[in-house]
């Protein structure tokens, strides 16, 4: 099986896992990347632990869900947001976003991997990876 976009292939399997009500999902390939979006879903309260496993190929995540998850998935195309569209509640955000208050875009910035609310209070933009509500 050939995965062009680990990103995009581990938000769907979580979505899938939660739809189907599952106590757990294994994501993989697994990347740095992975795990720091799975870490901001972390904080933000929407999946319990998770666990790298190295198989000795590329390795797998194994994530605990706690059902909180309506929908995540990717921005695809990944395009860069700056702070000021970030301020100005821009198209994306209500496109990918049911509410203001509701969920977070997760983006890619200088300091990490952050949500957009983060990177407002940080003042500062970046790459949109993906959605979480």
């Amino acid at each position: 099986m050939v995965v062009l976009n680990p990103l995009a292939n581990a938000l769907t399997t979580i979505y899938n896992n939660e739809v189907r009500r599952n106590k757990q999902a294994i994501i993989m390939p697994a990347s740095k990347l992975i795990v720091n979006v799975l870490r901001v879903m972390q904080r933000e309260g929407y999946i319990g632990e998770f666990e790298l496993i190295d198989d000795g190929r590329s390795g797998k995540i194994v994530v605990q869900l706690l059902g909180r998850i309506n929908k995540c998935g990717p921005i695809s195309p990944r395009f860069p947001v700056t702070y000021k569209e970030l301020l100005s509640m821009p198209h994306y955000i209500r496109r990918y976003l049911p509410s203001k208050e509701i969920g977070f875009i997760i983006l890619s910035t200088s300091k990490g991997v952050m949500t957009h609310k983060d990177a407002i209070k940080e003042r500062i933009g970046g790459v949109a990876l993906g959605y979480v509500y």
